[in-house]
C-alpha cells in the first residue's frame, strides 16, 4: 500500500469521523481513534472501506508517555484489505482503568487476541463475549507485559526462584504460593476453592438444539478432555469438548501449557539476541520464523539486503514450506490411524532438507541464520548443488508419490471430504490465513498481497480450494508443495553473485525510534512481528502474531456437529505448532 493511498484512506476517515480520528504523530503510524467511537470506526472500515481482515491486536504500555502523548495503555490494530499493506489504528486507554470497547462482535479474529492482551497487559475489553486469561492460569497475579510488573512481591533485591526472602517485606502468608515464596496469588483468590474457568461452561443446562430434537427427553451431556497429553493434539494442547452421544455440541481449546512469555524475554534481549529465540516458536519452520522479525527491524533501520541474500531468503523459506507441508500431511495420515507410511516418507525428506539447513547455518533446526541486512553465511557450491538436486530431482518425485497414494484413496476421502467445513466468510472473520484460508477458496497470500524479498520477481500461482473442508486443505498443501518447487527452481536458476550482507557488522545495535508491523506468508499462514523501538539497544515492545494461535480460534466452529473421531483430523488440518501457539 503506497503512502499516498494510505493518506487518502486516513483523510476519508477524518471526514467521516472528524472528532474521533486524527493522524498518529511521528514516529507512530496510522491513526489514533477515540475509544468511545472505536466500534463505529471499525464498522466503517469493514463495511465501507473494505478492511475486512483484522490481522493483529496488540497492547503496549507507556507509563511515562511518549512523543508528546500522555501516559497510557495503547491497543494497536492492523487492518488489511484484500490487497495491500495495513491501516494501523491506535486506541488509548487510561492507566488507572485501561478499558477499550471489544471488536470481537465485528471481527471474531479479535476474540483470542483480545483475551491475550487482557491476560498479558491487563487491558479490559468491554463487550467481549468471554474475557478471561488464555495463556496464563487464573492463579497468576498481575499482567507480566506491563512495564511495572515484577516477578516478586517483596521489598528488596530480587533473587529469582529463591526460597528465602532477602531483607524487606515478605509476602503475606495467606497469599503465598506452594510453588515458591517469591510467587503469590491474586487478592481474594484461594487455591483450595479454585476450579478452572474453562471447565465451568461444560456442565451447563441442555442447549436449545437438544430440546428441539426431543423436547420430552433431554439429552445428557458428557464433557470430555482431550489433552494436554493426548498424542493427537500435537503437543500440550487441551481440547475441552461437550458431547451429546458422540457428536460435538461445543469445543474450546485450552492453551498456555507451553507458555514462557516469549515477548517479555524479547523485550529484555538485544535486537540481535532475539533472532535465535524466534527459532523456538514454530520449531518445524525455524527459517521462516526469523524472517518477519529481521524484516521489521530492517524497516526501522532503513536497510535493504543485497540481491543474493534476498534470493537465499526465498530459497530457505520455500524449502521450509515444502518441509512443513510434507510433515503436516504425514502426521494427518498418522492421526487418522490408517497411513503411517506417508509420515515416514515425509520425515525422510525432512532430513534431506535439514542437511541443507545444516550446510548453510551450522544447525539442523535452530538455524539462527537470518540477519538484519542479509543472512549470516553464503551458500557454498556444495549447498547450491544439494538444493538443486532436491528441487529439480528428488522432491518432485515425493509430491507425485503422495498425490498417487492419497488424493483418490477412497478411505482417505471418506475421512476428509465434507469434514471441518470452513466457509470463506467465516475464515476471513476469524482471521484465518495460509492453507486454512485458501482452502476455503479465498486467494489471499501475503507473497502476492504485500510482496517481500524477491517474490514479486518470481512466477507462481496461489493455490485455492473450493469447499473449505479437510480434503481441500490437503489439496492446497499438496499444490503449494508443487508451487514451492516451481519457486525454488526459478530462484536457483536466477541466484545472483555478490555479497550476502549489507553494511558493517556491529555487536551493539541501536534501532531508530518508531513502530512497524512486518509479516510474511509462513507455511502455516500470516506470521507477523510488531516492534516498537525507543532508540535503544533492545525492543521497547515486541509482539508475535502467530498463525497457529489465530487459526486455532475457529476450531470450535468447524468441529461443531461432527463426531469425536473427526476432531483429531480437523485439528491436523489446521496444522499448529504449540511453541507458536503458546509462545
Amino acid at each position: 500500500m503506497s503512502t499516498t493511498y494510505q493518506d487518502e484512506q486516513i483523510a476519508l476517515l477524518q471526514q467521516q469521523f472528524p472528532d474521533a480520528v486524527q493522524p498518529a504523530p511521528a514516529p507512530f503510524q496510522g491513526i489514533i481513534v477515540a475509544r468511545e467511537q472505536l466500534v463505529e470506526v471499525a464498522r466503517s472500515l469493514r463495511d465501507e472501506m473494505g478492511y475486512e481482515y483484522l490481522s493483529n491486536v496488540v497492547a503496549v504500555d507507556y507509563p511515562e508517555g511518549k512523543d508528546g502523548l500522555p501516559p497510557r495503555y495503547e491497543v494497536v490494530y492492523h487492518f488489511f484489505q484484500s490487497v495491500g499493506g495495513p491501516l494501523t489504528v491506535h486506541v488509548h486507554a487510561d492507566r488507572e482503568n485501561p478499558t477499550v470497547p471489544s471488536l470481537a462482535p465485528l471481527f471474531p479474529s479479535a476474540i483470542f487476541q483480545e483475551r491475550e492482551a487482557w491476560d498479558l497487559m491487563g487491558v479490559r475489553f468491554e463487550g467481549h463475549p468471554d474475557l478471561r486469561r488464555i495463556l496464563l492460569w487464573e492463579g497468576f497475579d498481575g499482567h507480566p507485559l506491563r512495564k511495572d510488573w515484577k516477578e516478586v512481591y517483596y521489598e528488596g533485591e530480587h533473587k529469582p526462584f529463591s526460597s528465602r526472602f532477602p531483607e524487606g517485606r515478605p509476602v503475606p502468608a495467606e497469599s503465598r504460593s506452594p510453588f515458591g515464596d517469591n510467587l503469590r496469588y491474586p487478592p481474594g483468590w484461594s487455591p483450595q476453592d479454585w476450579r478452572p474457568l474453562a471447565d465451568v461452561w461444560g456442565y451447563g443446562p441442555h442447549d436449545e438444539v437438544a430440546r428441539q430434537r426431543d423436547p420430552n427427553h433431554p439429552v445428557d451431556r458428557v464433557v470430555l478432555n482431550m489433552g494436554p497429553h493426548h498424542p493427537s493434539t500435537h503437543g500440550v494442547l487441551r481440547l475441552l469438548t461437550t458431547l451429546e452421544g458422540e457428536r460435538i455440541v461445543k469445543l474450546e481449546p485450552s492453551l498456555g501449557f507451553l507458555h514462557r512469555c516469549h515477548e517479555k524475554i524479547g523485550e529484555r534481549n538485544t535486537w540481535w539476541g532475539n533472532i535465535p529465540y524466534t527459532d523456538r516458536l514454530d520449531y518445524v519452520c525455524c527459517m521462516t520464523n526469523e524472517l518477519p522479525y529481521v524484516l521489521a527491524v530492517e524497516k526501522l533501520l532503513g536497510v535493504e539486503p543485497p540481491p543474493r541474500a534476498q534470493y537465499i531468503r526465498v530459497i530457505m523459506s520455500e524449502f521450509t514450506r515444502f518441509l512443513n507441508h510434507a510433515v503436516s500431511v504425514g502426521f494427518m495420515c498418522n492421526d487418522m490411524g490408517i497411513y503411517f507410511t506417508v509420515m515416514l516418507y515425509a520425515l525422510e525428506e525432512r532430513e534431506h532438507i535439514l542437511d541443507l539447513f545444516e550446510m548453510v547455518s551450522g544447525s539442523r533446526m535452530m538455524s539462527n541464520y537470518m540477519r538484519f541486512g542479509g543472512v549470516a553465511h553464503d551458500m557454498s557450491e556444495e549447498a547450491v548443488a544439494l538444493a538443486r538436486t532436491l528441487a529439480f530431482e528428488r522432491l518432485p518425485r515425493v509430491v507425485d508419490m503422495v498425490d498417487d497414494y492419497l488424493t483418490e484413496n477412497e478411505i482417505f476421502k471418506a475421512r476428509t471430504v465434507g469434514i471441518g467445513v470452513l466457509p470463506p466468510e467465516m475464515a476471513v472473520a476469524y482471521g484465518c490465513t495460509g492453507p486454512m484460508l485458501r482452502g476455503s477458496g479465498v486467494p489471499y497470500d501475503v507473497r502476492r498481497a504485500e510482496p517481500y524479498a524477491v517474490y514479486d520477481e518470481l512466477d507462481f500461482d496461489v493455490v485455492t480450494g473450493q469447499n473449505g473442508d479437510v480434503y481441500d486443505r490437503y489439496l492446497v498443501r499438496l499444490g503449494e508443495m508443487r508451487q514451492s518447487l516451481r519457486i525454488l527452481q526459478e530462484a536457483l536458476d536466477r541466484l545472483p553473485d555478490g555479497p550476502v550482507m549489507a553494511g558493517k557488522k556491529s555487536a551493539v545495535l541501536k534501532v531508530p525510534a518508531g513502530e512497524v508491523y512486518a509479516r510474511i506468508e509462513a507455511p502455516k499462514g500470516e506470521l507477523g512481528v510488531y516492534v516498537v523501538s525507543d532508540g535503544g539497544t533492545n525492543p521497547y515492545r515486541y509482539h508475535i502474531r502467530a498463525p497457529s494461535f489465530v487459526n486455532l480460534g475457529v476450531m470450535g466452529e468447524i468441529c461443531r456437529g461432527h463426531l469425536i473421531a473427526d476432531v483429531v483430523i480437523i485439528l491436523a488440518s489446521v496444522d499448529i505448532t504449540l511453541g507458536e501457539v503458546d509462545r
